[in-house]
C-alpha cells in the first residue's frame, strides 16, 4: 500500500464540525503525509483553530485560505490540489467524520487510472448537535437517526467484490467531492477543476466526467471508505446551479477533457 498521499479537506465558516473532521484523522489506521485545509474565505475563527491544532498535529496541518467573496469551492480545491505533495489525493469536506480505515480503504483501493467515488452516511440533527458538543464519541451504523445506515457497514469482502461491478442509479459521471480520491498527475492532465463553477452544484460531476473523457475509470467505493455526514441545510442557489448544470452539460455533449480556467495558474 503506497502511503504517499495528501487528505485535503474543504471548509467554510464551520469550525465546530471541522474540528470533528480533524479529530478523525487523528484516530486513522494509516495516517497521510499531510492534511491540507482547503478554505474558501472563513472567518479568523477557523484560523485560530487550526494554528491551536498544528502545534500538537503528527502531520504537516497545512491551511490555504483565500477571501471570501463568493461560493468558490472548485477554486479553492485547485489551489490545495497544487499544494499537495502527495501523488495521492484523497478528498472530504469538512462536515464529515471518517471511519477510522478511511484513508487505509481509499489507500488499498488506488490503482492507477482510477477516480474512487465514496458514499456516506448521513447523521439526523439530533445525532449531529450530540457529536458537536462533544456529548457522543462514537458512531455507529445501528444508532438511532441517521439515514443510509447501509454505508455504514465495512465488509471489506464484499467492497473488493463490488469495486469494478456495482452501479448506481445516478448518471456515470455523478460525483460528490465529499469522498473521493484521485491521483494528482490525472487532474492536472485535464487541468484541475473547473473554476466557472461558482456557487453550489456539479463542479466534482463535471472534473469527473472530464477525466473519464480522458481515459480515467471511475469505480465506486461500498461497504468501505466510510465517512459520516454532520446535518445541515443546504445553501442552495437555483439559478447558479442551473449555469453550473448547463456547463456539466456541454461537457458531456462535447466530450471537453481540459478546464478553460483551472488548475494551471497555481502550479509553479
Amino acid at each position: 500500500m503506497d502511503k504517499d498521499c495528501t487528505l485535503i479537506i474543504s471548509t467554510y465558516n464551520w469550525k465546530e464540525a471541522l474540528r470533528l473532521t480533524l479529530s478523525s484523522v487523528l484516530c486513522q489506521t494509516v495516517l497521510p503525509n499531510e492534511v491540507i485545509i482547503a478554505d474558501d474565505g472563513s472567518d479568523i475563527d477557523t484560523k485560530i483553530l487550526i494554528n491551536n491544532l498544528i502545534k500538537s498535529f503528527p502531520i504537516p496541518l497545512i491551511h490555504i485560505w483565500h477571501e471570501d467573496i463568493g461560493f468558490r469551492l472548485a477554486t479553492i480545491r485547485n489551489k490545495s490540489i497544487a499544494k499537495a505533495s502527495g501523488k495521492y489525493i484523497i478528498q472530504v469536506d469538512g462536515d464529515v467524520i471518517l471511519h477510522k480505515k478511511f484513508i487505509e480503504d481509499h489507500l488499498l483501493a488506488a490503482r492507477p487510472g482510477y477516480l474512487l467515488q465514496g458514499s456516506r452516511v448521513m447523521l439526523g440533527k439530533s445525532i449531529s448537535q450530540r457529536l458537536l458538543l462533544g456529548e457522543k464519541k462514537n458512531i455507529s451504523a445501528f444508532d438511532a437517526n441517521i439515514s443510509r445506515r447501509e454505508n455504514g457497514f465495512r465488509i471489506k469482502l464484499l467492497s473488493n467484490f463490488l469495486l469494478n461491478r456495482y452501479r448506481n442509479k445516478f448518471p456515470f459521471y455523478y460525483a460528490r467531492g465529499a469522498n473521493m480520491s484521485f491521483w494528482k498527475q490525472d487532474i492536472i492532465d485535464v487541468n484541475g477543476y473547473n473554476e466557472n463553477f461558482e456557487g453550489w452544484g456539479h463542479e466534482d460531476s463535471d472534473l469527473t466526467l472530464r477525466l473519464m473523457n480522458n481515459g480515467i475509470k471511475k469505480s465506486i467505493i461500498k461497504f468501505a471508505a466510510i465517512v459520516y455526514h454532520i446535518f445541515h441545510s443546504e445553501n442552495r442557489n437555483d439559478l447558479q446551479e442551473d449555469k453550473n448544470r448547463i456547463i456539466l452539460e456541454k461537457t458531456l455533449h462535447s466530450k471537453i477533457v481540459w478546464a478553460p480556467i483551472g488548475i494551471n495558474q497555481y502550479l509553479l
